[in-house]
């Protein structure tokens, strides 16, 4: 059942990283600027953040199997969409279109393989979880570099495709349906608020690459977001049946959690983002060698993952993930050494630690922040701390894009990496708060009297 619903998770990431270093290529094609291009990639972030907490509710109340295949069917139909895309636009709306259906997949994949391992098996499985998050990445970015140069970018997708079906004619047979929570009306109320602060914030953001972080449309955004984030908390301090119930956020191991996982996607997601330009701009890589390249870190990841997983059982959440977020803080610094001495090998390192950093932050904070929770709530605690990732990568890419704008000078590329090692602190803070859950206790040594 694990790598039944670990398949659907695999294919929707398939097609992530090879967006990013084939943006070039792509504008090409369509004609596009590469600066619009880039919403083929916040586009989607931008779709889970907003859509994840009202379908994780929904997996609470109608059951995440259900929701899972619902979302993975979606998907696939706007994959396909995707590979006939004809213009920028319709390809930055066909990949949003995907990431809608793909926001109930992350939150009822994870609250299925929490219902199925409680207790001291969940971290195993939350390993396994986000090594095959990182496994998806790494096959597009393996497969899909090759794939790109020989043959063009709309076979990233016609790839995909078959992948998701493949998954949802698995999940289908396997899975079984999970307990539902006792009936409840939707929040629609808060569900459109927590939308629109959400989508108008991502937004401002997103447009600081072109509009600059002073200009009026940026500061009205923003404004406009924490209003309807104040709304947002008033509608759901009122309501009987709350989309996110906010005494979540009153308990600690839930609330340093969400911190320590915004820093470290910030800082993770953001050099994600800017690496490939860098050594495709200073050190002339191809799409190919960069798609390379850029695989290393995910597949460190990956083989981190469940590495970490077992250490938190023997020392702590806690210990790991601190350790997790230092490393992610000392790959920025890599990368800032690489660009200011002209030394690609620095890139390589940077690289490995930064896959490592993440391999051992992530499984441990999710575990503790799904160990603070009831069992019928873990829909839409896992939806939460999913869009305050999401929105840490968001952020992430769009500042550190903003910051990096159209120059590919060292001190540019310098200034970026430092603002993401910057924000990787909270990361460092929010793991070093949690309180372990899983450590196993000291065995007694008891001696016999003389």
């Amino acid at each position: 059942m694990l790598w039944a619903v670990l398949g659907g998770l695999f294919a929707t990431s398939f097609s992530i990283t090879i967006l990013a270093v084939s943006l070039g290529d792509i504008a090409r094609d369509l004609g596009s600027s590469k600066s619009a291009l880039t919403w083929t990639i916040t586009g989607p972030f931008l779709a889970l953040a907003i859509c994840m907490p009202l379908f994780g509710k929904l997996g609470d109340l109608y059951g995440h199997r259900r929701l899972y295949l619902l979302g993975l069917s979606g998907f696939t139909i706007a994959t396909v969409l995707t590979a006939f895309a004809w213009s920028g636009p319709s390809l930055i709306a066909f990949r949003v279109l995907g990431g809608i259906p793909a926001a109930a997949v992350g939150p009822a994949s994870m609250a299925i393989i929490m219902r199925a391992f409680p207790g001291r098996d969940r971290v195993k499985a939350m390993s396994w979880w986000s090594f095959v998050g990182a496994a998806g990445p790494v096959t597009g970015l393996i497969a899909g570099g090759p794939l790109v140069d020989a043959l063009g970018w709309r076979w990233v997708f016609i790839v995909q495709a078959p992948l998701a079906l493949l998954g949802l004619a698995v999940a289908v047979m396997v899975v079984r349906e999970t307990p539902r929570a006792p009936a409840e009306p939707i929040d629609w109320a808060g569900a459109g608020s927590l939308a629109a602060a959400s989508f108008m914030l991502l937004l401002a953001l997103s447009l600081t690459g072109d509009l600059g972080w002073t200009n009026p449309v940026v500061i009205g955004l923003a404004v406009a977001a924490l209003v309807a984030l104040w709304s947002f908390v008033r509608v759901e301090l009122r309501a009987r049946h709350p989309l996110v119930p906010l005494d979540l956020f009153r308990r600690h191991n839930f609330r340093m959690s969400l911190i320590g996982q915004f820093g470290s996607n910030f800082a993770y997601m953001g050099g994600f983002i800017i690496t490939p330009v860098l050594v495709r701009e200073q050190f002339g890589f191809t799409v190919a060698a960069a798609s390379l390249a850029m695989a290393l870190r995910p597949i460190v990841n990956g083989v981190v993952s469940p590495i970490g997983g077992y250490f938190a059982l023997r020392v702590g959440e806690r210990r790991v993930s601190v350790i997790g977020a230092v490393v992610v803080m000392v790959s920025m610094g890599c990368f800032i050494a690489a660009a200011q001495l002209d030394a690609v090998g620095i890139v390589f390192v940077g690289l490995v630690l930064s896959g490592v950093g993440a391999g051992l932050t992530g499984p441990p904070l999710i575990t503790v922040a799904a160990n603070a929770v009831e069992p019928q709530r873990l829909g839409i605690a896992n939806a939460a701390q999913q869009t305050v990732s999401q929105i840490g990568a968001i952020f992430g890419i769009q500042a550190l894009s903003a910051i990096l704008g159209g120059s590919t000078s060292a001190s540019a590329f310098a200034l970026a990496y430092g603002v993401g090692a910057v924000v990787a602190v909270t990361s460092i803070y929010g793991s070093g708060r949690v309180h372990s859950t899983l450590r196993r206790p000291a065995r007694r040594v008891t001696s016999a009297a003389a």
